[in-house]
């Protein structure tokens, strides 16, 4: 049995943390879905960014396109034609799941971040352009995030909440989806609108790297991942959530996002043997799916109780560390760099389309 295989049969999803059109026409992520047991994609605009600049594949579609449609615009085409191509393939999953897997997921612009209503409108429209089942559309938990996550929920619009990187974070994504969930029930409305809530992991240990004790080292992210599933273990025991469960509705899957490693000192795949746990999703990047699946070993399962995260937690505050204050810099600073590669990607888009232009 392979390593990926044996997580899976452990109960966690593993995603993939990219797509390119490539992935799709050589039959690469089939593979994937074939040999990795792989249940679901992720994107966001980092990932399309790198995709389209990289390659002429998407040259033809931009051509077709270009003329009168602002880059926006033809980007959601672009990646609404990637991403409905993953989501039929992912299809079987969804359907022997019964929806609780086989997601691909499409973010809003980042520019929207904190804008509440926009945000709203771009969930419901991408939702409905994309006009697949198993389309999550993935809205940052900030501030003003939590507001469009629960309207959107109440709307029946699945959401990936994206941007979490702590238990407080991610607890105020679940209140959120759960008062949509809870709308929809008050309303006499099928209360089984499927999310995830989304933990950023390996962003924490580069965020404290060089600056801790080197007993340390890497042990924050994993940490603040424990804490994580402890809270979400609760409020899936919890007598709120078991009434709405009652009533029909899902659970927001925890997912454990950003988890390939970044320090080149330490194992590859760190963040997937560490975060083992049944019903979450680990979402990680190809290098990451595939160095596992050469050597990988599943760890132990994650403790429901936490394990010894509070100590950990504790050391890194003797060495100075506000966790509550880099939660809250981490979530800004993430926002901010989906926001540039954002204008990354619309900058290389128009220049593709001017290209194109000029030479017909």
């Amino acid at each position: 049995m392979t390593p990926p295989r044996a997580l899976h049969d452990l109960g966690q999803s593993l995603w993939i943390d990219n797509i390119t059109r490539e992935m799709l026409n050589s039959g690469r992520l089939q593979r994937f879905i074939d040999e990795f047991s792989v249940t679901g994609l992720t994107s966001n605009p980092t990932i399309f960014d790198h995709a389209i600049r990289n390659s002429a594949t998407y040259d033809d579609d931009i051509s077709r396109n270009a003329l009168g449609k602002s880059g926006e615009h033809l980007f959601f085409e672009l990646a609404l034609a990637d991403l409905t191509r993953a989501a039929e393939l992912f299809q079987p999953v969804f359907a022997r799941t019964d929806g609780v897997d086989g997601w691909v997921s499409l973010e809003v612009s980042p520019l929207l971040a904190h804008d509440t209503n926009n945000t709203l409108a771009a969930a419901r429209k991408l939702h409905q352009s994309g006009a697949k089942p198993n389309l999550f559309i993935k809205i940052p938990g900030t501030a003003e995030g939590l507001p469009a996550i629960e309207a959107a929920i109440f709307a029946g619009v699945p959401i990936n909440v994206t941007l979490l990187f702590s238990r407080e974070q991610y607890l105020a994504a679940a209140a959120a989806y759960l008062r949509g969930v809870e709308r929809r029930i008050e309303g006499g409305l099928n209360p089984a609108v499927a999310s995830v809530a989304s933990v950023f992991i390996s962003r924490w240990d580069v965020a404290v790297h060089g600056k801790v004790p080197s007993e340390l080292t890497n042990r924050l992210g994993i940490a603040v991942a424990q804490r994580t599933y402890k809270a979400y273990r609760e409020l899936l025991a919890s007598a709120r959530f078991q009434r709405a469960a009652n009533a029909g509705a899902r659970v927001q899957r925890l997912l454990f996002a950003s988890t390939g490693t970044k320090d080149p000192s330490a194992s590859d795949i760190l963040y997937v043997k560490a975060l083992a746990a049944p019903f979450t999703v680990n979402t990680m990047p190809e290098g990451t799916l595939q160095a596992f699946a050469a050597h990988g070993e599943v760890g132990e399962i994650l403790a429901a109780d936490g394990g010894d995260c509070e100590t950990v937690l504790a050391d890194f505050a003797k060495a100075g560390v506000d966790t509550n204050a880099l939660a809250a810099r981490l979530q800004d600073e993430g926002a901010a760099s989906f926001v540039k590669s954002w204008n990354d990607l619309m900058a290389c888009i128009e220049s593709k389309a001017v290209a194109i232009r000029k030479a017909s």
